[in-house]
């Protein structure tokens, strides 16, 4: 050992034995260490890259997402594939952190009892979603998920969905004026492929408009599936370049 090091380790040997100056020391280096990290932030306008296709939710789907957060869905799937080849492989596209950006909160996770669902949109037919939460044995033997055939039997409650997109606004969901006050009428036109859905399209380019659970009436099935629906459906990845390789 150099002399040098020596008294290098002396020196530490006195921030080791006084407790005051190793909380000090500690509050600085913290301290420091927290202004690199966050500062830069408030000179940045936006950290999440914007991709073309992102769009807020439409009213339907808001609703279908927040039963699906109601009935625990993400306890058992994940909405969030990895950079690496085999979730690539076998689900798709990695997430982009964009098409999370109005989710509130997010569904990322880590847990997969069953098969994460960030690209699950247009990969079944709606009928396919109606018997899987009827029964989901029938279509997937192995499954150990629980029936929600009450979901086809339960009205959807739409007098609120105002206020639920005007909440969202506050915390930075560009739903305009004209979204909110049409918001309860877009959740009709969705379900009426024979409506007038040119407003609806306009606002929220890509929606799938049809009914989706085959009842007369509106169901918080038509809800969720609609949401299930369009889960990975907005951008197009045949054309996108993330912006570090552009």
């Amino acid at each position: 050992m150099t002399t040098k090091t020596k008294k290098l380790l002396d020196r530490h040997a006195i921030l080791e034995r006084n407790a005051t100056l190793l909380l000090v020391s500690s509050f600085l280096v913290v301290t420091i260490g927290g202004i690199i990290e966050i500062a830069p932030l408030f000179w940045l306008e936006n950290t999440i890259e914007e991709v073309e296709g992102v769009r807020p939710y439409s009213p339907l789907e808001l609703e279908g997402r927040n039963i699906y957060i109601r009935e625990g869905c993400y306890v058992c799937h994940s909405q969030m594939i990895r950079p690496m080849r085999d979730e690539v492989e076998r689900y798709g596209h990695y997430s982009l952190a964009a098409e999370s950006m109005y989710d509130h909160p997010f569904q990322w996770g880590s847990k997969r009892t069953g098969p994460d669902l960030a690209r699950v949109g247009g990969r079944y037919s709606d009928e396919w979603h109606v018997d899987h939460f009827i029964n989901p044995q029938s279509v997937v033997p192995e499954s150990v998920m629980p029936k929600y055939d009450y979901l086809l039997r339960t009205k959807l409650k739409t007098e609120h969905i105002g206020d639920l997109l005007e909440t969202n606004a506050m915390v930075g969901v560009p739903y305009t004026d004209e979204m909110i006050s049409v918001a309860r009428s877009d959740i009709e036109v969705q379900v009426d492929p024979f409506g007038d859905t040119d407003g609806l399209l306009e606002r929220y380019p890509g929606a799938v408009v049809r009914n989706f659970d085959g009842q007369p009436e509106l169901t918080e099935m038509d809800a969720l599936i609609a949401y299930l629906q369009m889960l990975g459906t907005l951008v197009d990845f045949s054309t996108f370049t993330a912006e570090a390789s552009r």
